[in-house]
């Protein structure tokens, strides 16, 4: 039995690494501003919750102690949380440091150093942060989950359009997986590289045009799919498929059977 700490464990992927590492029989501590009630969908029996912000430093030594290994699912999506997040991370690193943590794992997004996006661009910031830590480190970075084309597909479907970018791919992943990819890395053995990165996709590439029709498929949806350019470095980026890793189908659940899934809360 491994002591693993979960920063950001009432998240999407948060959730699912502590309820699989629950599974898997090791004592789980979880790292969260807001804790959830006991009963909440959002709370895991058998973790224990600690009150903490990486943003201040406040907690994360009593959250921390005694775990062997720290994984980091924090998000930092806007305002402060967005502005602090790399800042977040060396907190967390040091706190963990001082309490005796061997390693700490990192969930990051693919080639997030190449998009020129705040967003993206604070998700590289920290990556470096986690490869100057005097800890053992492992980033893994994973294409865009399945459920990011469900959000703007929805969104588009309130006015009647679904947006498709023209030439645009994705390898989506489901959110499960990938926190399967963390903890399976939160206990491989100790590496005699101080710092790694890996990257982990989806099980298949497939244009947008075909994701949304998927999905229209699945909600019923009878918005009409607009097809749309995407110029500047971002369309660039996409066009040329730089959020793709085929030759690394780490997951095995495709966007359709993920969505079947899901089909009481589309």
């Amino acid at each position: 039995m491994t002591h693993i700490c979960v920063a950001g464990g009432t998240g999407q992927v948060g959730r699912a690494v502590v309820r699989q590492a629950l599974t898997r029989g090791h004592e789980v501590s979880v790292i969260s501003r807001n804790p959830p009630a006991s009963g909440s969908p959002v709370d895991n029996d058998g973790a224990t919750y600690f009150r903490a912000d990486v943003t201040t430093g406040n907690g994360l030594s009593a959250a921390l102690a005694g775990a062997a290994v720290v994984i980091d699912c924090l998000e930092g999506k806007s305002g402060r949380a967005l502005r602090n997040f790399a800042d977040g991370g060396a907190r967390l690193l040091r706190a963990a440091h001082a309490a005796g943590v061997r390693k700490a794992v990192l969930l990051s997004i693919i080639n997030c150093d190449q998009v020129p996006l705040r967003f993206y661009r604070s998700k590289a910031d920290k990556e470096d942060v986690y490869a100057g830590s005097p800890m053992e480190t492992l980033t893994v970075r994973t294409t865009q989950f399945h459920s990011l084309p469900v959000r703007l597909f929805a969104a588009g479907a309130k006015v009647g359009l679904i947006p498709v970018l023209n030439g645009v791919h994705f390898q989506t992943i489901a959110p499960a997986e990938v926190a399967t990819a963390l903890l399976d890395a939160a206990l491989e053995e100790p590496a005699q590289e101080l710092h790694r990165l890996r990257t982990v996709g989806g099980p298949e590439v497939i244009g947008m045009g075909d994701l949304a029709e998927t999905w229209m498929r699945h909600t019923g949806s009878r918005a009409r799919p607009v097809h749309l350019p995407l110029p500047g470095a971002v369309g660039k980026f996409l066009l040329e498929g730089r959020n793709l890793i085929p030759e690394q189908r780490y997951g095995r659940e495709t966007f359709g059977s993920w969505l079947a899934k899901q089909a009481d809360s589309l």
